[in-house]
């Protein structure tokens, strides 16, 4: 019963249902206390109470349900202490996950009982203490998330232990001392988050820890060495290690002076020779701006892209190229958008776009790798942002078959595709507007923007318009952004924002709107059959009235043969057919609702 609309508490009656196995209640209404006749459900093996208004405690008699494989109750308004003994006798749960709460007290010691559990979930409530020895006998644990909480003393040792792990975020709490070594073992390990805390100490330079783009280990004050990129203070030379130094010192000295005054002239020379080679490099090292990137030069990237030759070509627009390039800092390809400087704003828009994606990160926005400001071979100005190389291009040329390079495949997406690449970019909108560090509005939602990789999956890219909405990220705030010069795209611009209204989410979601229906009939904004009041909008409403399918793109139906003279055959492509059609009369409602020309008021 997700996702509905359901109001009021859950019934007692619920707990006659003794054979029930799964039930998922989340994102509703439902308020009250969690009922003591859930522990009456012996058999479940799912419990989903997540994003609801559930408040007090979770009941006692939970400890019954031993049969219990995941519980979910994020989003909630549950609190006191998780105590023992409630989730230690469900030995097969695999996941638990009691986010965004107001849960206090430790950690139970009892969870070390849980021998398969893969997630554990804790992630912002009022949790203290330390991380309890007992978690080391968690040897299946993928993910282990308890950022935003107020959790206490040293990170232990023993995380280095559980091998398994490929999330540890440990973010936004009080841990002090030093990172353990141990945590280098961890080889499965691809996001470490210690973030925000008082660590001290020197960084270790083996693991995840050589991965500058898998580690956060900002605003730990008294950090030091590490790789490079980190960019992190030298860590201070012990007496023991200084007296070592000394004894070799003057060893060195003796045999300088022993080799005589040609010796020390040379290694002046070079010495010389080697110093005015730095800052030459360094004059042309990129901006790692604000966020600790690796630095890249020009020189990098024209080596990395074989000169930015058209061979290595992945995408031209008016404000800049794309050029697909292998970077020894990065395994994966990688694309360099090159902005076009002569271009008015150009400069504004890369400050605009590097500030922006080096603050948002979700699974499907375009990960943002560096950015490069540096001079080129001419001396002139030269800037390029790189991200992740995305192998299957934009949804622009895939939707329109525009594809110019001959080795390519023109892939004709299908109706399923089509349906997750909007959910991709839905969630993306979702994280954008509701649950990144500020709200954001990114201005520019078109085909062009959406970019596919290997499996794909929609990533949304070109924050270049982006705005920050003042204030965090809400989903009951309405906020705006006061910009007076808004741009877009002609086509998928709401019609407020022409007449000087605010950039905000609703406009977003006209652009979202205008995205749907032209991936459900295959027609650009720009076609040329609308003009004089006719757009793509009104095309697809009026439409709705007749049947949304025959303006469909023909890709998305699915033939019937005739000629199957199966009875079984025949009615299962019947059965298929009308899911089409139904799922496409959906496709559109939602698309012309997103579009509707209202005034921002109106909107819910």
């Amino acid at each position: 019963m997700e996702n509905n609309s359901l109001e009021g508490t859950i019934p007692y009656s619920i707990g006659k249902l003794k054979n029930l196995v799964q039930l998922t209640l989340e994102g509703n209404k439902l308020f009250g206390n969690i009922p003591l006749v859930i522990g009456n459900l012996t058999m479940l093996s799912l419990l989903d109470l997540s994003s609801n208004k559930f408040e007090g405690f979770i009941p006692f008699t939970l400890a019954n349900c031993t049969n219990m494989q995941k519980f979910y109750a994020n989003n909630n308004n549950l609190s006191g202490n998780i105590p023992n003994q409630l989730f230690g006798y469900q030995r097969g749960l695999v996941v638990l996950s009691l986010t965004s709460n107001s849960f206090n007290g430790p950690i139970p010691s009892d969870l070390g009982n849980l021998k398969h559990l893969s997630i554990l979930s804790l992630e912002e409530n009022r949790l203290i203490g330390e991380i309890p020895m007992g978690l080391s006998a968690c040897s299946a644990l993928t993910e282990l998330t308890l950022e935003r909480n107020s959790f206490n003393g040293s990170i232990p040792s023993f995380l280095g232990s559980l091998l398994s792990l490929e999330i540890l975020d440990l973010s936004l709490n009080n841990f002090s001392s030093t990172i353990p070594h141990e945590l280098v073992n961890l080889t499965l390990l691809n996001i470490l988050n210690l973030s925000f805390n008082n660590l001290s100490g020197e960084v270790p330079v083996e693991g995840v820890f050589k991965k500058i783009t898998a580690i956060s280990l900002t605003r730990n004050k008294h950090l030091c060495g590490g790789i490079p990129q980190l960019n992190l203070p030298p860590c201070p030379v012990l007496p023991s290690q200084k007296k070592h130094k000394r004894s070799i010192k003057r060893r060195a000295i003796i045999l300088i002076v022993a080799f005589g005054g040609v010796l020390i002239s040379f290694i002046t020379f070079i010495s010389i020779y080697l110093l005015k080679k730095k800052a030459k490099k360094l004059s042309s090292t990129s901006l790692a701006l604000q966020y600790g990137y690796v630095k890249v030069s020009y020189g990098e990237l024209h080596q990395a892209t074989n000169g930015f030759s058209s061979s290595n070509l992945a995408g031209k627009g008016n404000f800049r190229t794309v050029h697909r390039g292998t970077l020894v800092y990065f395994e994966r390809p990688v694309a360099a958008k090159v902005l076009n400087l002569q271009t008015h704003g150009a400069s504004k828009s890369f400050v605009a776009e590097c500030n922006a994606l080096g603050k948002i990160k979700h699974r499907n926005l375009v990960s943002i790798l560096t950015c490069c400001s540096s001079v080129d071979y001419k001396g002139n100005d030269f800037k390029a942002i790189v991200f992740e190389f995305m192998s299957n291009g934009s949804l622009e040329t895939l939707l329109h078959n525009n594809v110019e390079d001959s080795e390519s495949t023109n892939l004709s997406l299908n109706l399923i595709q089509r349906v997750n690449i909007v959910l991709d970019v839905a969630f993306a909108l979702d994280y954008l507007h509701s649950d990144s560090w500020e709200a954001v509005v990114h201005c520019d939602i078109k085909p062009s923007n959406i970019l596919l990789d290997d499996d794909m999956v929609a990533h949304l890219e070109n924050f270049g318009l982006a705005r920050l909405i003042h204030g965090p990220a809400s989903r009951s705030s309405s906020g705006q952004s006061s910009s007076s010069a808004i741009k877009g795209t002609i086509g998928y611009i709401p019609p407020e924002y022409g007449g000087g209204g605010s950039v905000s989410r609703e406009g977003d979601m006209y652009s979202y709107g205008i995205l749907l229906l032209e991936m459900l009939t295959g027609k650009r904004t720009t076609d040329s059959m609308f003009g004089e009041g006719l757009n793509l909008h009104s095309f697809c409403n009026m439409a709705m009235a007749e049947g949304i399918i025959e303006i469909v793109d023909s890709r998305l139906l699915i033939p019937i043969d005739e000629q199957d003279q199966g009875r079984r055959v025949i009615t299962r492509q019947q059965n298929m057919e009308d899911t089409v059609r139904e799922c496409l009369v959906l496709f559109a409602r939602i698309g012309i609702t997103c579009s509707k020309n209202l005034p921002l008021g109106e909107w819910a």
